[in-house]
């Protein structure tokens, strides 16, 4: 297996790609008007205690974790899958690296406006229609409303179709985007499902978590402006950062005016001729025209006399008798 491939994909592209950024065309809006139908068909069937609520009693009393308990033990961590917290953070790396390799901070900002929708539209309902669940349903055939409970439409289905069908959308080539699609669908099917297997869930709420996280997904062409205003903001944050912690070049010291050297007569080998002196220029700091004060004059070396050093080093005569002292008479 070649690794060269594998870490060319890991290293950051030097140029930013261009990529297509997904457009709100009439077959998305059809498909995010006939989701919203069944969203809407979803809540009132569950207001009117219809035909849905009755599956959804049928469901729980059928209890499927006691038919299958041999699945309970995988679908305990696999339901994790459409837990809020292990996903961002999952889905938030992964499009960390992205947006480092690619320039650009698209992918995170999409996450975090496709989450912050799904915190506004699936909370509010909610909080807003009340609904328990089936573990603390207390009237057999009642639609459980405004009870307080927190439970219709399922977060854990909403959350796996926003989280893992993010990386479909955000996908730079056809190829990925359908194979991410599948995957992603896959996914939020069986964290549905599994919702409903453990007895957490009743069927209309998995029902309307997947209605609303595909409302989200094909809403965000609508966000994309938005998206890029505030890219283009945080870059410009950025820059003046960098600009503040930049040092500031200091002032270039001035340069000095070049020196003239002073012109300083050559002495000729002929002695005898008076030495010619020349003005120095202004550079000098002598007034120009202005000569230089005459130097005494000396003898050539030749002239000079011989200079004998202290002490005489003649040779003795040999024609001259050594002096001597005179002999003293004798004393008689």
């Amino acid at each position: 297996m070649r690794t060269d491939r594998i870490f060319a994909r890991l290293d950051r592209e030097p140029e930013p790609p261009k990529i297509e950024i997904p457009r709100m065309s009439r077959h998305r809006v059809v498909l995010f008007g006939a989701t919203m139908a069944f969203y809407l068909a979803i809540v009132v069937a569950v207001l009117c205690s219809s035909w849905l609520v009755e599956l959804d009693w049928k469901v729980m009393l059928y209890r499927p974790y006691e038919q299958w308990p041999q699945l309970h033990a995988f679908l305990d961590y696999f339901v994790v899958l459409g837990q809020r917290g292990p996903t961002a953070v999952m889905v938030m790396a992964w499009l960390g690296w992205r947006s480092w390799r690619q320039h650009t901070l698209r992918p995170l900002l999409t996450l975090g406006a496709a989450l912050l929708l799904l915190n506004m539209t699936v909370g509010s309902v909610k909080l807003g229609l009340g609904r328990l669940g089936p573990h603390y349903a207390t009237q057999i055939g009642s639609a459980e409303l405004f009870a307080g409970g927190d439970i219709f439409p399922s977060g854990h289905t909403a959350n796996a179709v926003v989280t893992w069908g993010i990386l479909a959308y955000l996908a730079t080539t056809p190829r990925a985007r359908r194979w991410l699609s599948v995957i992603s669908a896959m996914v939020a099917l069986g964290v549905g499902a599994t919702t409903v297997y453990l007895g957490t869930h009743w069927v209309s709420d998995v029902l309307l978590g997947w209605a609303a996280g595909l409302l989200i997904l094909l809403a965000l062409p609508w966000f994309e402006p938005l998206i890029a205003r505030a890219e283009a903001f945080v870059f410009a944050v950025r820059e003046k950062v960098r600009e503040r912690r930049r040092p500031r070049a200091s002032a270039p010291a001035p340069v000095p005016a070049p020196t003239v050297p002073a012109m300083v007569p050559q002495r000729g080998h002929d002695e005898d001729e008076a030495p010619v002196r020349e003005p120095v220029g202004v550079a000098s700091g002598r007034g120009p025209g202005r000569p230089l004060p005459a130097r005494p004059y000396q003898p050539a070396r030749s002239e000079r006399p011989p200079v004998v050093p202290p002490g005489t080093r003649r040779p003795p005569h040999t024609e001259r008798a050594p002096r001597t002292a005179p002999a003293r008479p004798l004393g008689g």
